[in-house]
């Protein structure tokens, strides 16, 4: 689906309360669920995966499966808040450090006035906590949860407490908040439209570079096996 279908997809889901966990899929996820079962299984259980990275985008055509169009979680995220102030949707924020979060909270707020905010927290908790958070979320009973946390600790933590939390829509968002939050920018548009957020992203947060010695990783998948990266795998 293009953005405008996937906004339209999910504003039906939250008006049937149909739950939907949304991966915004880009090549390091990818390539990880290659080598890890279990995150594997978190991308492979999910209700809906939209293609976040240029990287995935590429490789889809690559292999003759061709997606109508890039659908970035950070548009995606922005395209749901425009869509919930029309409809009076609810949302919590739920990841990064407490700072972060707490302005992202603050700026999106002023940003969507029609929306329902209904409560947000850090996402530095053990796995002894999880059950205060899943029981704040559940009390806020949002429409909306957007989850930013590390790539391990986000799908994998969000398959796992879907059920009881009981949101309709949760998607994970990654370093979003951080660019919501003013800690960083987002890459202007000729980075975007060359495909090279990534670069971008890489000049303010040098310290990402291991993290991106994936991508070339995955370029040489796609082409070596083709469309053996992007076949549905049994999740069991």
């Amino acid at each position: 689906m293009d953005m405008r279908e996937t906004v339209a997809y999910l504003a039906e889901a939250i008006a049937s309360r149909r739950p939907q966990r949304v991966i915004t899929g880009n090549p390091i996820m990818l390539t990880v669920g290659l080598e890890n079962p279990s995150f594997h299984r978190a991308l492979a259980t999910a209700e809906l995966v939209v293609p976040d990275g240029a990287g995935v985008v590429w490789a889809a055509r690559h292999v003759k499966q061709p997606v109508k169009e890039r659908v970035a979680g950070f548009d995606l995220m922005h395209e749901l808040l425009r869509e919930g102030e029309k409809r009076s949707w609810s949302v919590y924020l739920l990841g990064a450090s407490a700072e972060i979060v707490e302005s992202a909270y603050a700026n999106l707020q002023k940003q969507y006035p029609g929306m329902r905010f209904v409560g947000c927290r850090d996402g530095y908790f053990t796995d002894r906590e999880d059950g205060a958070v899943v029981a704040a979320v559940r009390a806020a009973n949002p429409d909306l949860l957007f989850v930013a946390r590390a790539t391990m600790n986000q799908e994998p933590w969000i398959e796992k407490y879907q059920q009881v939390l009981g949101v309709p829509v949760i998607m994970g968002v990654g370093g979003s908040f951080d660019v919501v939050s003013g800690k960083l920018k987002r890459a202007p548009a000729i980075f975007r439209k060359l495909s090279l957020e990534w670069f971008y992203r890489l000049m303010q947060e040098p310290s990402r570079y291991k993290r991106m010695l994936v991508l070339p990783r995955f370029a040489l998948k796609v082409i070596k096996d083709g469309d053996k990266v992007l076949k549905p795998i049994n999740p069991s």
